[in-house]
């Protein structure tokens, strides 16, 4: 890779910054200034910026505390997306969400530029469960849990693969539900087909990945290349 690729990639700044930084002697390729952005880097040299070591991502991985009201977007022309709140922290990354949540649901969310990556979560036959606390507006009964146990038809005939579904609480009110599919308005859907609706929708976790409790509403972080393999697991 070109030396000024790896520093607009890395450092997270535009070609003509990076060649900028070039000019001025501040980059170093294994303790040597260099200038020249059309060097060719190999794998085991060591770049840094200023005397600080870079380091290579070829994708990134972030989760998102979702708030109600924002939208599972990229892009929108009336409404706050979810990479709207990540701002301009990567300027050279094109992210987008690995799976959506309606507007009015909170919970988590996967942003990434990894493409094949969201493709393989995403896909039905991988199974990649997502896990959600849902409040509904008449109590868990066991028709519902049998349903979602065996695969609720939809009013459109849509046939659903199993889900799981336990109360929360003593009122049945709330309760948690496991999907290992991703159908538009899938549980509110579900939850109608017995007359019941939805009131909140959070989702609390992707494959055997849990959302960090310290991240408030609108708030993100990277993930460690740990974390992402979780998602994967559950």
């Amino acid at each position: 890779m070109r030396l000024d690729k790896y520093l607009a990639e890395t450092a997270q700044c535009t070609r003509s910054e990076a060649k900028a930084l070039l000019a001025k002697g501040r980059v170093t390729v294994n303790g040597a200034v260099c200038r020249k952005g059309d060097t060719q880097l190999k794998e085991a040299d060591a770049v840094a910026v200023d005397g600080k070591a870079l380091a290579y991502r070829q994708f990134v991985y972030l989760m998102l505390n979702k708030p109600e009201g924002v939208v599972s977007a990229s892009a929108d022309k009336r409404d706050t997306t979810v990479v709207d709140l990540v701002g301009d922290a990567y300027p050279r990354r094109e992210l987008f969400p690995a799976g959506r949540l309606d507007k009015t649901s909170t919970g988590f969310v996967l942003l990434t530029d990894d493409g094949g990556f969201a493709h393989d979560i995403l896909a039905p036959k991988r199974h990649v469960s997502k896990t959600y606390t849902v409040v509904i507006d008449t109590p868990l009964t066991e028709e519902m849990k049998a349903g979602f146990a065996a695969g609720v038809t939809l009013a459109d005939g849509t046939a659903l693969s199993p889900a799981e579904v336990s109360a929360l609480t003593p009122d049945g009110l709330t309760v948690r539900v496991l999907l290992r599919q991703g159908v538009y308005h899938q549980i509110k859907r579900m939850f109608g087909v017995y007359g019941a609706g939805v009131n909140a929708l959070h989702r609390d976790a992707i494959g055997g990945l849990a959302l960090d409790e310290s991240l408030a509403a609108g708030q993100w972080r990277e993930l460690t290349a740990d974390e992402v393999a979780k998602i994967t697991t559950g």
